[in-house]
């Protein structure tokens, strides 16, 4: 999504998605054609002194990798506008005015990015916009990061985006799908349609909420849940009535949290849950098991952006 840097040179095939934690990294490598998707390595390595560290990116061999990292929804906001009508050349910049009231510091140290939400009732102009607003400084700090590392950083994308690349390939032919991401202290719910993202919205539920209501606990926050699912199913009837969503997806969980089957007694649409060890392909000792396709979730998908519906 947010194109930075970008460095030439010898590499290994396909995208190495990486997050660094104050003491822990994840990361994720997949190599993808237009008919299959491989998981090539994926896992966790503590971050103990930085020499340490480096000596571990050498060994994982990660220096020869096109890398990719994700902004923590903390550090941007996605918001929707309309569309500018200027070349395509200064959309960004356009883009840039129109969300200068709508952030809570000077625009000028915003670093912007965009991403069209296509309506084919008005030929080839899109309507409105997401608008990807972040600081400057979190970006050039998280570039520098990467550089000190020695790693080639190219992309920084977000979990939206990375949420709708896994999507897109549980898309059914004409129809949209939406897409439940269960986060420690928030709901993900983002809407696809021909590979393309339509809605996304957040519900301040967790994972640890929701593991809890799977031990009895009153369904309260299951069924706000469903309200807001609802709601966004209304707004897209509004905005994109030639979105027809097919059926919910559920991501992977550590645990169940018994989200699926009550989604599908609620709704009258099919909810099923995601199966990341049986969707994409996996190379030998590559394991997915329930907490670690969680965990790697957002990763993996940012990994697919070399899929033709990913941007």
């Amino acid at each position: 999504m947010l194109e930075f840097l970008k460095r030439r040179g010898k590499r290994e095939p396909g995208w190495l998605a990486i997050s660094l934690q104050p003491d822990l990294m994840h990361f994720a490598h997949a190599t993808s054609t237009r008919d299959r998707t491989v998981v090539t390595k994926c896992g966790s390595h503590p971050i103990s002194g930085e020499k340490e560290f480096q000596r571990a990116l050498k060994e994982l061999g990660f220096d020869r990798y096109q890398c990719l990292t994700l902004l923590t929804p903390s550090d941007y906001q996605l918001l929707v506008v309309d569309g500018p009508d200027v070349p395509a050349a200064e959309l960004k910049n356009a883009a840039r005015w129109k969300i200068k009231d709508m952030i809570d510091y000077p625009v000028n140290e915003a670093t912007v990015d965009v991403l069209h939400i296509p309506d084919p009732r008005s030929g080839t102009r899109a309507q409105s916009l997401y608008t990807v607003a972040a600081r400057s400084e979190v970006v050039r700090t998280c570039m520098e990061r990467f550089s000190q590392l020695r790693l080639r950083l190219s992309v920084i994308d977000i979990v939206e985006t990375a949420q709708r690349n896994i999507a897109a390939l549980l898309e059914p032919p004409d129809s949209g799908v939406a897409m439940l991401y269960v986060a420690k202290d928030h709901v993900l719910c983002t809407v696809n349609f021909e590979g393309e993202l339509y809605l996304t919205r957040r519900t301040d539920v967790g994972l640890e909420e929701l593991e809890n209501l799977a031990q009895g606990a009153s369904d309260d926050a299951k069924n706000r849940i469903l309200l807001d699912l609802q709601r966004s199913f209304d707004h897209l009837e509004r905005q994109f009535p030639f979105v027809n969503v097919a059926k919910v997806l559920i991501a992977p969980t550590p645990a169940d949290t018994g989200l699926q089957s009550y989604l599908a007694e609620n709704l009258d649409i099919p909810v099923e849950e995601v199966r990341l060890d049986e969707l994409l392909e996996r190379a030998p000792g590559v394991e997915l098991d329930r907490e670690s396709a969680w965990r790697l979730f957002h990763l993996i998908g940012a990994t697919l952006r070399g899929q033709p519906a990913a941007a």
